[in-house]
C-alpha cells in the first residue's frame, strides 16, 4: 500500500483538547489528507512511501495563528514599553509610511512564516498593507494562510488614496479567490475607529459578496469608544452590531473590553474572536474575558499579534500565558484548563477562522497540517499528559512540519525557505530604511 508519506512509532495526540494519546502510532498521507492513523498494530505491513521515524516524537495537529500581521517583523522591538496610541500614531504609522512597500512586505512576511513554521504553526490569519505579496510569500513558502487586505480611512502603503481602499480591497479578493488551495483571501478592517461606519458597511458588503472572512480590530483597550468618530452604540461591539457588521464570517479581534451584552451578541451571532495575550499585556491593554466567552461557546482562537508588539511569532508562549493570565483573577487554577488552551490553539481555533470540521485534527480525511515534537528534552520528561505542551514546551522542540501533505520542515531545516538569506534580506532592509 502506497501512500506520500508514512510517520511511524510516535506518541499519537489526534485531538488536543482531549488527553487520549497513542503511545506507539502510525500516521499515513495521501493526496494533502490523512489517510489512516492508528496504534503501529494497525499500521499496514505492506506500506510504503517517504517514512520518518517518529520515535521519541509527539505528532499532533500544527498549530494556528489566529491573528498576525506578518511584514511587521520589520519593526520587532522598534517601539517597546508604549501605550498604544501612543505606539501607532507617533511609531507603527510614521514607520510604515516609510517603509512598507512590495519588496519589504514579501521580504518580511517570508521571515515570518520561517519563524511560524519553525515554531509549529501550520495555520496563520494575517492582515495587512500590499496582502497580495503576503499571500504570495506563503503560498511559495507553504503555509495555510487566511490573508486579510487592510482597509483603513486614511493614505496606506499601496493605497494612497483612501476613496479606493474599498475598490483594492476587491481585486485583492477577485485575484486570489480559488487561485490556491493554501490561500483564503479577506478583508480586515483596522479598527472602528480608523474606519468610518460607511467604509465598515462597504467592506462588510463586499466580503458577503465573495463569501469571504471579514476580520477587525474591536474593543482593544479601555477608551477605544471614545476614539470612534461617529459612534452608533456605547461600545465598539455594539457599534459594529448597529452597522450589521457581526456574523458568523466576522472575526473580532481582541476584545479585551468586551462587556457581557457585547458577548452576548458574539455569541448570538456566533461571531469568531480571536485573543492575543502577549500583545494584551505588553501593551497594557488588559485581560480579554476568556472563560466569559468559553462559557458562551463563542469560537475563540489565539493569536500573537504582529512582531512589533509581541515580540516573537510563538504560539507555545501565547498558549502559556493563556492559561497563567486567565488564573490570576478571579484567583481560580482551574479556570481555563490547559486542554482548553491547547484546543483553542489547534482546531478551535481553525473553527473560530472559520475552517470546516476536520481542521486542526488527526482524523481519516482531515487536512494533513500536523506536526512532530521531540519529547527527549529534560523539560518535557516524565511526559505524564499534554498540559506539558501548554506550560513547559517551546517553538525549538518542533522537528518536523507538514503543511497540507507536504513536508516543509524536516528535522528543524526549513524545505522551503533559504532562511539565512531571508534573515539576510530583512536586515538589508531594515538598514537602507
Amino acid at each position: 500500500m502506497k501512500f506520500d508519506i508514512l510517520i511511524t512509532d510516535c506518541t499519537l495526540l489526534p485531538a488536543p483538547g482531549e488527553e487520549a494519546l497513542i503511545s506507539s502510532g502510525f500516521i499515513a498521507i495521501n493526496a494533502g489528507r490523512i489517510a489512516g492513523l492508528g496504534p503501529m498494530a494497525e499500521c499496514p505491513s505492506d506500506a510504503t512511501g517517504t517514512r520518518i521515524d517518529g520515535h521519541g516524537q509527539l505528532a499532533m495537529p500544527g498549530l494556528v495563528n489566529g491573528h498576525c500581521h506578518a511584514p511587521m517583523t520589520m519593526f520587532r522591538g522598534l517601539a517597546d514599553d508604549l501605550a498604544l496610541a501612543t505606539w501607532l500614531q507617533d511609531h507603527i504609522f510614521p514607520a510604515e509610511a516609510r517603509q512598507v512597500n512590495p519588496d519589504m512586505v514579501y521580504a518580511c512576511a517570508q521571515l515570518a512564516v520561517a519563524e511560524m513554521l519553525l515554531g509549529g504553526i501550520t495555520t496563520v490569519a494575517d492582515g495587512y498593507f500590499f496582502e497580495d505579496e503576503v499571500a504570495r510569500a506563503c503560498a511559495d513558502t507553504g503555509i495555510r494562510c487566511v490573508a486579510a487586505q487592510a482597509v483603513i480611512d486614511f493614505p496606506a502603503p499601496g493605497v494612497p488614496d483612501p476613496a479606493r481602499n474599498i475598490e483594492a480591497a476587491h481585486r485583492f479578493l477577485e485575484h486570489w479567490q480559488g487561485r490556491d488551495p493554501l490561500i483564503t483571501p479577506a478583508v480586515f478592517a483596522h479598527s472602528p475607529y480608523t474606519c468610518s461606519p460607511q467604509t465598515l458597511r462597504r467592506a462588510k458588503e463586499l466580503t458577503r459578496h465573495f463569501q469571504a472572512p471579514f476580520f477587525i480590530h474591536a474593543a482593544e483597550t479601555r477608551d477605544e469608544i471614545a476614539q470612534i468618530a461617529d459612534p452608533m452604540a456605547a461600545t465598539p461591539i455594539r457599534h459594529l452590531e448597529a452597522l450589521g457588521l457581526i456574523d458568523r464570517d466576522t472575526v473580532c479581534v481582541h476584545c479585551v473590553w468586551a462587556d457581557n451584552d457585547d458577548l452576548d451578541i458574539l455569541a448570538e451571532r456566533q461571531a469568531g474572536v480571536v485573543i492575543c495575550p502577549q500583545s494584551h499585556l505588553k501593551l497594557a491593554s488588559g485581560r480579554a474575558p476568556l472563560l466569559a466567552m468559553l462559557n458562551r461557546q463563542i469560537r475563540v482562537g489565539l493569536g500573537t499579534d504582529g512582531a512589533a508588539s509581541n515580540n516573537s511569532l510563538d504560539m507555545f508562549r501565547e498558549m502559556d500565558l493563556a492559561a497563567k493570565v486567565q488564573k490570576v483573577m478571579p484567583c481560580d487554577p482551574v479556570a481555563v484548563p490547559a486542554a482548553r488552551i491547547l484546543e483553542m490553539a489547534t482546531n478551535g481555533g481553525a473553527e473560530a477562522l472559520g475552517f470546516g470540521l476536520g481542521h486542526g485534527l488527526l482524523a481519516p480525511g482531515s487536512p494533513a497540517d500536523l506536526i512532530l515534537i521531540d519529547l527527549q528534552q529534560p523539560h518535557l520528561q516524565p511526559f505524564h499528559n499534554p498540559s506539558l505542551l501548554v506550560y513547559s514546551a517551546g517553538a525549538a522542540d518542533v522537528r518536523t512540519v507538514i503543511v497540507n501533505g507536504t513536508l516543509v520542515v524536516h528535522n528543524r531545516q526549513l524545505r522551503t525557505i533559504d532562511l539565512q538569506a531571508s534573515m539576510d534580506r530583512v536586515r538589508q532592509l531594515a538598514i537602507s530604511s
